[in-house]
């Protein structure tokens, strides 16, 4: 699971300005960058210092790499939260059953999640992911109310 990309370096001593994709990268004392292991040492806001990037040389040279975890390393959810990673690729199903498409992509632009639904011909929609629009999901599908499908 992707937690943070490396946008770049962060002063000289080889922190990492960081484009988060997690709350609190905190909870993670160690991360994959690509085929390294990268222990945590600290983390304020969107820049973080790893024990093996000491310099902003290093640093620089980890710029558009994936900080990552296993699916195994992250929290449990409760009842009606959900992993990004989870909704991609889902078949989205009408209440009646009729085949809506594919998840193709979880954005937020800032007032919650939105996916985009990829229909069959190659078409895309956009379906708020609230309680009204997408009333039921689980491992296998979700459901949209047909009211917000465009």
């Amino acid at each position: 699971m992707v937690l943070a990309a490396v946008a770049g370096a962060h002063g000289l001593k080889g922190e990492l300005r960081l484009k988060l994709f997690t709350d609190d990268l905190s909870a993670y004392s160690q991360v994959r960058a690509g085929t390294r292991v990268l222990t945590l040492r600290g983390v304020r806001g969107d820049v973080a210092r790893f024990a093996e990037v000491t310099d902003r040389t290093a640093a620089e040279a980890l710029r558009g790499t994936l900080l990552t975890v296993s699916r195994s390393a992250l929290p449990p959810l409760a009842d009606g939260e959900y992993y990004h990673s989870d909704l991609l690729d889902l078949p989205a199903v009408t209440p009646a059953g009729e085949a809506l498409g594919r998840v193709v992509a979880v954005d937020n632009y800032g007032a919650g999640d939105v996916l985009e639904i990829e229909r069959p011909d190659g078409d895309r929609f956009m379906v708020p992911m609230r309680m009204e629009a997408v009333p039921e999901w689980d491992a296998r599908r979700l459901v949209v109310d047909p009211a917000f499908v465009a």
